[in-house]
């Protein structure tokens, strides 16, 4: 580039002194310099079987010396020096995001042991060390918050610009930073096997790989190289002048242009790794592009893969918070994936676990422990234990309905609650499915090792045209391997178990922030951060960089062919071409580049202003949830007996509704719902959320009238009790269904599925 550049400045300096043959000979000397690196590129693809449209820019520059225009010649070098130069900068640009990812691997821990902190090689770290992580230091290692509140910044992985708040016992992945005071974490897997290792991996892999549509430039080359030739000739012998064949030859030379579809696609991959999927060559992002089917795992793809309590179930005259208590404080010392799920509830709610003594495991049975000198068993009910009460059936009733699983809690022997618990959907799972539809996902299969009831349930809800329930590896092998025979398929899994069916797909695409070490490496995609909407992200950024490649070769090879017509009829003299030239291939490298920006027709850009609305009424969605079973059991109590029992439970159940409820859908109604009209483009888009906001206020002033009629008449009526029992019944339903919809088709713009 210095060379080419100086070339042309220094016979262009001696023109402007009259020296023409000084001139001629600096401009011959610039066609030189590029004559060399041309041919070389040139006998480059030659070796790999290609024969691109660098030979043209042989013939030109060789062209321009043979017919004595140098400056042309000179010209076109400066034009192939900078498309070189050009390329090179946009290729790093491209790539910054993934070589950020190499940048920031930790190289050393700090160890506590007892009152001793020492500094480690990495390597050194095994699982059950306590670390500190001092402020601004990239998390070493995956773990668990030992000591005090973490404030975390998870973008490096996640995309995510807002801090994340992790209180004690709470799980850290390795690649966040410390963005708040220093804090304890206890490892819970070396360096090698921890979350960022394997990004970092993954990331060393990614790369400007040729994809299918990088090829399909050289495919344009088969048929523009003889076409260039032959308009050159004809216009040669049309006129008997190789000076308006060289001209041909000259505005024929795409190098640059042919470089913009790599550019579009390393683009694309850059882009991808900002929003926290790793995608690893550029073949997987162009077939990406073009896919029409995608078949998903449902646990742990589209749902969450973890279990959470979705109800405590209590024997009359025992408090159900009292219940999820004690079966934490006992499943404390448990490793049970159940156990794990209901501290991280008791937690949650605040909790006070206590300390278990005498624990004792059986596996298949539960955990028993002595907890304020009562023997406290949470598991399967004890051989000689019977479920004939009237709560107990109620509570078997549930966890068969909702297809959930039951831990019973047992004080001294005597059953006194259940704690149910299932594993949700995803909140981004409804609005991910249909914006990969939009996308032009033709076709959406689920296959599942899982039974066929639930999965039938998920298939429901998310609009599937394909269920395949209980489902061995093999068996998921043999349903990807037909559908990519149709068309081109993207698999999307989690677990060990479906490290084959993403091999055996056209893409494979892993959940890799909680996913197993083999489905990561035997996919082509892995997103990094646990959200299934960054699938929808990725087949996006696919789809734009593929459209931008194709379309920067389109318009740059039409636009050569009409410059060549005009060079063949005389009117385009050589260095007016090279120069003409060099405008179009900058301009498609350039238009090549906005493959780094989204596609503005996918994008729903949220003010800062809203987005905080969004997480502040999704935090007290979660807060609310948990009161809606409350409602229910005011119904449930009043099927058992309309009694003084019953009217009091509603009575609880309508200051719920006027003091909590009522306010927070009122809430959205002002605050929420006007403030999202502006980014969803239309005050449309939540008018069928306030019809449903109207329903509730219906539903909650009849049952408030209710409670004022039985208090009137000292007890509820028999005549109120079939409305009473509707009413309590129909919030109940509304109110979840409400919250479902307004978490998927809202709160999931802004909230990330880790924290749901």
């Amino acid at each position: 580039m210095v060379l080419t550049v100086g070339a042309l400045a220094a016979g262009g300096l001696a023109w402007l002194l009259g020296a023409r043959t000084v001139a001629d000979i600096c401009w011959a000397a610039g066609t030189l310099i590029a004559v060399v690196p041309a041919v070389a590129w040139v006998v480059g693809a030659l070796r790999q079987g290609r024969l691109g449209v660098d030979l043209i820019a042989v013939l030109s520059l060789v062209g321009t010396l043979w017919v004595g225009e140098y400056l042309a010649g000179s010209l076109i070098a400066v034009m192939l020096a900078g498309g070189r130069a050009l390329e090179s900068a946009a290729s790093r640009r491209a790539s910054r995001d993934l070589k950020a990812l190499l940048e920031r691997a930790p190289r050393f821990a700090r160890r506590r042991v007892g009152d001793q902190v020492t500094t480690i090689a990495l390597g050194e770290v095994a699982a059950g060390d306590l670390l500190v992580i001092a402020p601004g230091d990239v998390v070493p290692v995956d773990g668990r918050v030992a000591d005090t509140v973490a404030v975390l910044d998870e973008s490096a992985l996640t995309g995510e610009p807002l801090h994340v708040e992790r209180p004690v016992g709470d799980t850290v992945r390795s690649g966040v930073v410390n963005a708040g005071g220093a804090f304890e974490l206890k490892a819970t897997a070396t360096a090698e096997d921890s979350t960022y290792a394997g990004i970092v991996r993954l990331a060393q892999q990614a790369g400007a790989e040729s994809a299918p549509v990088v090829r399909l430039a050289d495919r344009y080359a088969a048929f523009f190289l003889p076409l260039s030739l032959l308009m050159a000739g004809a216009a040669w012998l049309a006129s008997g002048s190789a000076v308006r064949a060289v001209a041909v030859l000259v505005v024929a030379t795409p190098c640059p242009l042919l470089l913009a579809a790599p550019v579009a696609i390393v683009s694309g991959l850059s882009r991808a790794s900002r929003v926290g999927v790793v995608i690893r060559s550029g073949g997987a992002l162009e077939n990406l592009g073009h896919a029409s089917t995608l078949v998903m795992d449902k646990t742990g793809t589209l749902t969450m893969g973890r279990p959470q309590v979705v109800d405590v179930v209590a024997a009359p005259g025992t408090d159900a918070g009292e219940i999820l208590r004690l079966a934490a404080s006992v499943d404390q010392l448990s490793q049970h994936v159940l156990a794990e799920a209901i501290v991280t509830e008791a937690t949650a709610r605040g909790l006070q676990l206590s300390m278990p003594t005498d624990s004792a495991e059986e596996a298949g049975r539960g955990v028993s422990a002595t907890l304020d000198g009562v023997r406290v068993t949470v598991g399967r009910l004890s051989d000689t234990a019977t479920s004939t009460d009237d709560w107990m059936q109620t509570a078997l009733n549930r966890a068969r309905l909702d297809s959930a699983a039951m831990v019973w809690v047992a004080v001294d022997g005597e059953p006194r609650g259940a704690v149910l618990l299932r594993d949700p959907l995803r909140r981004q799972a409804p609005r991910t499915m249909r914006r990969l539809r939009s996308a032009g996902i033709d076709r959406l299969v689920m296959l599942t090792g899982d039974r066929a009831e639930p999965a039938r349930e998920v298939a429901t809800v998310l609009g599937l045209d394909e269920v395949y329930a209980q489902q061995t590896p093999a068996d998921k092998v043999a349903a990807v391997r037909a559908e990519r025979e149709r068309a081109v398929t993207v698999m999307v899994g989690d677990g060990i178990n479906d490290a084959p069916a993403l091999a055996a797909a056209t893409v494979g695409v892993a959940m890799g922030a909680r996913g197993a070490t083999a489905s990561s490496e035997a996919a082509d995609v892995v997103l990094t951060t646990d959200r299934l909407d960054r699938l929808a992200d990725a087949m996006d950024i696919a789809r734009w960089s593929r459209h931008i490649a194709v379309q920067s070769a389109v318009v740059g090879m039409t636009l050569s062919v009409a410059a060549m017509a005009a060079a063949a009829f005389g009117l385009l003299p050589p260095a007016a071409g090279a120069l003409l030239q060099e405008a179009i291939d900058v301009s498609v490298i350039l238009n090549a580049l906005r493959a780094l920006r989204a596609n503005p027709r996918t994008e729903v850009p949220l003010p800062a202003d809203t987005e905080a609305l969004l997480r502040e009424f999704a935090a007290e969605h979660d807060e609310l949830r948990d009161t809606l079973a409350q409602i229910r059991d005011s119904a449930d109590r009043l099927v058992q007996r309309p009694d003084a029992a019953a009217l009091d439970s509603v009575r609880r159940t309508n200051r719920l509704l006027i003091e909590r409820i009522l306010p927070h859908e009122r809430a959205e109604e002002t605050t929420l719902y006007p403030a999202l009209a502006v980014p969803l483009h239309s005050g449309e888009a939540t008018a069928t959320m306030s019809r449903t906001h109207a329903e509730i206020q219906r539903l909650a002033d009849r049952i408030g009238t209710h409670v004022q009629l039985a208090e009137q008449a000292g007890g509820i009526e028999p005549e109120q009790v079939d409305d009473l029992l509707a009413c309590l019944y129909g919030l109940y339903a509304v109110l979840r269904l409400h919250f479902s919809q307004e978490e998927e088709n809202y709160f999931a713009l802004a909230q990330d599925d880790a924290d749901s």
